[in-house]
């Protein structure tokens, strides 16, 4: 058997593989495992966007290999959509391209600009694959903290002026996974023309835009001026409308990098699925209700954590969009020894932070995507296994 190339052998092993191998051990074990680890939805799919994938299931037209690009259709809607959310015109057919979910393109696009030894500006903590599409294009990434006092975002005064000219992407991701982070149009607008200075191009993911409480809006990257000119965005159905196994997102944004993404595809891929791609399109188009529900069920969630959380000792404010909660570690623990201590003891997953990267140690993640009632007694179980915690 041949040795594993080495850019797989570079790649750090992924963190939700590891807990989910943990989930099931202990699952085998015969633990009720309750995890808080991984961000997956768990309501259904709204059932109008269900119905539209049955009709369309049964078209023989969609049985054969879809646009690698994506459907007209679907971009057109994915436009229509933007300029109904943010007020952000798109041009379909060039502006935008389908993703076989937002993780596909978000790894592929290293492939598109970076040659082996070029820097890529990574967020740490930040969402696993920045840095995992970097190294297996041969790319260097460059971590940029995320730190508390900044308010979960980079300084881009702080980096180097030779590492920004060997850079050829900036990642960044708001509201944030894993700190649950916002940005305003303000920090876009200094991203942009730090992306001009240094020839540069923005990477936005986007998931979790529509995912918020108490009245606040995310903005999108491209709402600001000149956005399109230096960057992109990931967008994806995955999180408003509970589709996280439906795989389907996209890529919008600069033209050139929409092409360019686009040629890399239909290299190594044959495009979404059509009847996901008409799923997607009733979920972008539809009845936008689901979306207000889900945003109040997760905001109840939301409360139950952190009045339990603040009950254990942690002060903590409620964060204003994502289903994440990021805290620190109590003294005396690691991120993976505190990881470790809530599975063994309690049968609760959390996230360590530092699977997020080197920024990420002495924190960890929750995710609010479980049902409320084992939600509830999850949190009944820490307090047993805890009690009041100090720092």
């Amino acid at each position: 058997m041949p040795e594993a190339a080495q850019r797989v052998r570079n790649l750090p092993p992924y963190l939700f593989a590891k807990i989910e191998r943990l989930i099931a051990e202990k699952k085998a074990a015969g633990v009720d495992v309750i995890s808080l680890g991984i961000g997956d939805p768990d309501q259904p799919t709204p059932a109008h966007i269900c119905s539209e994938a049955a009709r369309q299931i049964y078209e023989q037209e969609n049985h054969r290999y879809p646009s690698s690009a994506g459907m007209l259709s679907f971009r057109d809607a994915v436009a229509q959509w933007y300029a109904r959310r943010f007020g952000v015109t798109l041009d379909p057919e060039s502006e935008v391209v389908s993703l076989i979910g937002s993780k596909e393109g978000i790894a592929h696009i290293s492939w598109c600009y970076v040659n082996p030894g070029d820097t890529v500006l990574v967020p740490d903590p930040g969402y696993p694959v920045y840095a995992g599409g970097t190294i297996l294009a041969g790319g260097e990434p460059y971590t940029l903290p995320l730190l508390p006092e900044n308010a979960f975002l980079p300084r881009f005064d702080e980096i180097p002026t030779e590492v920004a000219k060997r850079a050829k992407i900036l990642f960044l991701n708001y509201p944030n996974n894993p700190t649950a982070g916002v940005a305003t149009k303000e920090f876009f607008m200094e991203a942009v023309s730090f992306a001009r200075e240094f020839d540069i191009l923005v990477c936005h993911d986007a998931a979790y835009t529509e995912i918020a409480y108490d009245g606040y809006r995310p903005p999108s990257f491209l709402q600001v001026h000149g956005a399109k000119e230096v960057g992109i965005e990931f967008g994806s159905v995955s999180k408003p409308y509970n589709m996280t196994g439906w795989r389907c997102g996209w890529a919008a944004g600069k033209k050139e990098a929409i092409d360019c993404l686009g040629t890399l595809k239909s290299n190594i891929d044959s495009g979404v699925f059509q009847v996901v791609q008409y799923a997607a399109i009733a979920g972008l188009t539809g009845p936008q209700e689901t979306l207000a529900q889900m945003n109040d069920l997760y905001k109840e969630r939301r409360e139950i954590a952190v009045n339990a959380l603040r009950e254990m000792g942690w002060h903590i404010q409620p964060p204003k969009a994502s289903f994440y909660l990021w805290l620190p570690v109590p003294r005396n623990f690691t991120s993976e020894s505190f990881a470790e201590e809530l599975i063994e003891k309690a049968g609760v997953v959390v996230t360590p932070g530092s699977g997020y990267g080197k920024y990420g140690a002495g924190y960890f993640r929750i995710s609010l995507t479980v049902p409320t009632g084992r939600l509830r007694e999850a949190f009944d179980r820490l307090k047993q296994v805890l009690g009041r915690v100090s720092f």
